[in-house]
């Protein structure tokens, strides 16, 4: 399977309770559907990408599911308690793609996730 967003080749990596794809180029994460709710006490272990690298890829909202032979495109969605964050989903499998350094973010809610909610600005269309 190729990264949705970059097309570098994605990597299984093993961790207790499950598997999940990784980028070997932008370090992205692609999650089948549900495995990011069950693995999100392993985020740390799991997103090693760049954050940096993440914010970049970011920008690129229109990519197709890389599980899905047909091509589908998957929708930009926004985790409600933290707004910032913006991964993508596809509608058909419900996979999602995490940026290098969301999910971990993701994982890590503190106060200043409170305040960037506050802050938070609208998904461009």
């Amino acid at each position: 399977m190729n990264c949705p967003k970059c097309q570098a080749e994605m990597q299984v990596v093993r961790v207790e309770g499950g598997e999940v794809d990784r980028c070997g180029g932008c370090g992205g994460l692609w999650f089948d559907m549900l495995e990011d709710q069950d693995l999100l006490s392993l985020a740390a272990e799991i997103d090693t990408g760049d954050p940096e690298v993440g914010r970049r890829h970011n920008a690129i909202d229109r990519i197709s599911c890389p599980k899905c032979s047909d091509g589908q495109p998957m929708i930009r969605m926004v985790d409600p308690a933290q707004p910032h964050i913006w991964f993508e989903s596809c509608t058909v499998c419900y996979g999602k793609f995490f940026d290098a350094g969301e999910y971990r973010d993701l994982a890590e809610f503190t106060v200043a996730d409170w305040f960037k909610r506050l802050r938070a600005r609208p998904r461009p269309e």
